[in-house]
């Protein structure tokens, strides 16, 4: 740490000064900022376990199971054939069971439960694990300065994706059968804009220990356009899941017999193709992916260029990341297939975020 003023050379340092240098010196001293980064990549794993867990509920139709949020006494599950038999009556009140699932046996329903619970409560559990720690390094000053609001702001975003998370499955229980694709999207990209500035400030933390120098990346041109356009096909994906528009054509690289299908009925006004007409969003998720990728390898370029690794990283999971999207396609949406093409994003994210990181570090000025 570099203390904000320093005298002029030949001028005896005053009381103030020496006392000022002294404060900077026992902070420094005390702050902990590779604790808190090995902290933070910790969460940042729970937080792709969570994306891993969100898509097989996704898939496996489980969302909307559960129909009730209680954040604290949600915790336990139903115990006995009681509870159960409520947990069970409550979901027979909703139009996915009328329409989808009668006649579902309560066996079948403790399946789909499961699914949901075992999200919520990884939820729950990557809340506890933030919030006591960063309580603890904020008592014991450990945080460095300058990084504290930074700590807050990302766990109010682990706050917001919470309530996201109970609003989308709250628009799926009374007119639809599924959650609203809006939300769906929403809550995916904030899941994943969390995990990005958890690893970004990971990474700043661990550049400070390294060199006790206090100079955050910056977010370059390069690594923006990137990182927009991975959001965006991430956003794309998530409407894509939420339609069920992976299930519209299951060819590559056209669908059906043509680029684009012919007598495709559209929607009016004609923006809300791209987030509710099935076969338009498939469209630009497939096509989207190589603007994307193009900017990743972009980014990748730069990144070796400064000498880091990720860019290799990211060229690789990028290329993965299509396979795995035209795999997806073509086997009907498997399960472990889609799970795998969700996973993959979270990791190309990572990489990404990694890569830009890199290119925007400040060289060390002394």
């Amino acid at each position: 740490m570099v203390p904000a003023v320093i005298p002029a050379l030949g001028e005896p340092a005053s009381s103030g000064y020496r006392a000022a240098m002294l404060q900077t010196s026992a902070a420094f001293q005390s702050a902990r900022p590779r604790a808190i980064a090995r902290w933070l990549f910790l969460v940042a794993a729970m937080v792709v376990a969570i994306v891993v867990v969100g898509g097989i509920t996704r898939l496996t139709e489980s969302g909307l199971s559960i129909t009730e949020w209680k954040p604290l006494t949600g915790i336990m599950p139903p115990i006995t054939q009681a509870q159960w038999q409520a947990e069970f009556a409550n979901y027979r009140r909703i139009p996915q069971y009328q329409l989808m699932n009668a006649g579902m046996t309560l066996a079948g329903f403790k399946a789909i439960f499961f699914w949901e619970y075992l999200h919520r409560f990884l939820g729950r559990f990557i809340g506890m694990a933030y919030v006591v720690p960063l309580l603890w390094f904020a008592a014991r000053r450990r945080i460095p300065a300058g990084y504290t609001l930074r700590l807050v702001a990302l766990f109010s975003l682990i706050l917001l994706q919470g309530t996201f998370g109970w609003l989308m499955v709250k628009s799926g229980l009374t007119d639809r059968t599924e959650v609203a694709p809006g939300w769906l999207a929403l809550h995916l990209v904030t899941a994943l804009f969390t995990l990005a500035g958890m690893v970004w400030t990971a990474l700043d933390l661990r550049a400070l220990h390294r060199t006790g120098y206090d100079s955050p990346a910056r977010l370059l041109l390069v690594g923006a356009i990137a990182l927009v356009g991975l959001f965006v096909q991430i956003m794309f994906g998530a409407f894509t899941a939420g339609l069920r528009a992976g299930y519209a054509f299951a060819s590559w690289p056209l669908m059906g017999d043509r680029l684009f299908p012919a007598d495709v009925p559209m929607l009016t006004p004609a923006w809300r193709n791209a987030i509710d007409n099935p076969i338009v969003v498939q469209f630009i998720h497939r096509w989207w992916a190589f603007a994307a990728a193009a900017a990743l390898v972009w980014l990748a370029v730069a990144a070796t260029r400064v000498g880091s690794k990720t860019g290799f990283w990211v060229v690789g999971l990028v290329t993965l990341q299509i396979f795995l999207g035209v795999a997806t396609l073509m086997t009907g949406v498997r399960i472990e297939v889609a799970v795998a093409h969700q996973v993959n994003a979270a990791l190309l994210l990572i990489a990404a975020v990694a890569a830009t990181h890199a290119v925007g570090k400040r060289p060390l000025v002394l």
